[in-house]
């Protein structure tokens, strides 16, 4: 079967557990407000890949895995092109490598819960909290991406819950004792973690002709992250 990836990066520490082959899949139906991978938008850029030679490529480090590393499939959304997915996610099963699901939640089909199974952990993007800001800042929908956390639970399947933080949108102690909830309202969730609004992406938006919607939003402060952290853990 053949899918669409935008690229494969290697020797990352910040996509899951150990080192890890990132994939990024091309295509998303969102348009979140912050994001990073605006080259991942467009279903049809791109390469056109058999999952048989991205396996082969992937597994051509698996020495550097270790005992904790692996692959994450990332985006752009990997579940849009879930059966594509499940068939990487069984080769590299079989080859007994890590896996794991970056995602947003947002594809509730068949193969994306056979997917969600497959996986060995999913690393969910919990981008805000209401049913309006998901709609005003991203195009998606809140009560969708609890509903795939719920299934997520169902399938057992372990969980990391992420959430950027970005200055004036969603940087309140209100925003980060809820994730807090969440996280303990669902036992397949094993770590909860905020991650700082950076801007290294304004130069991809320019180069690709589009207006970066948060241009003039500072990045997030880091001691005032480490403050909403302490907020997050002793909840």
């Amino acid at each position: 079967m053949k899918g669409r990836i935008n690229s494969i990066y290697t020797g990352s520490a910040l996509d899951g557990p150990g080192i890890r082959t990132v994939v990024f899949f091309q295509g998303c139906p969102l348009r979140c407000i912050y994001c990073h991978n605006p080259e991942t938008h467009d279903f049809s850029g791109g390469e056109e890949i058999e999952a048989e030679v991205l396996f082969s490529k992937l597994n051509r480090y698996c020495a550097y895995y270790g005992k904790n590393g692996g692959v994450t499939f990332s985006g752009g959304e990997a579940l849009c092109q879930a059966e594509f997915l499940c068939e990487i996610l069984e080769l590299c099963k079989g080859a007994g490598i890590h896996t794991a699901l970056d995602t947003s939640g947002c594809v509730d089909t068949p193969a994306a819960k056979r997917a969600v199974q497959l996986a060995d952990l999913v690393i969910l993007d919990i981008k805000m909290n209401s049913e309006e800001d998901y709609k005003r800042y991203t195009g998606g929908s809140f009560s969708a991406v609890l509903d795939f956390l719920e299934f997520c639970g169902k399938a057992g399947t372990d969980t990391w819950l992420r959430k950027v933080i970005v200055p004036g949108i969603n940087d309140t102690k209100q925003c980060v004792s809820e994730l807090a909830h969440i996280a303990q309202t669902y036992k397949c969730v094993k770590k909860t973690e905020l991650l700082p609004f950076e801007k290294l992406c304004t130069e991809k938006y320019k180069r690709l002709g589009i207006t970066f919607p948060l241009e003039d939003t500072p990045a997030m402060d880091k001691a005032a992250l480490a403050e909403l952290e302490k907020i997050l853990y002793a909840e």
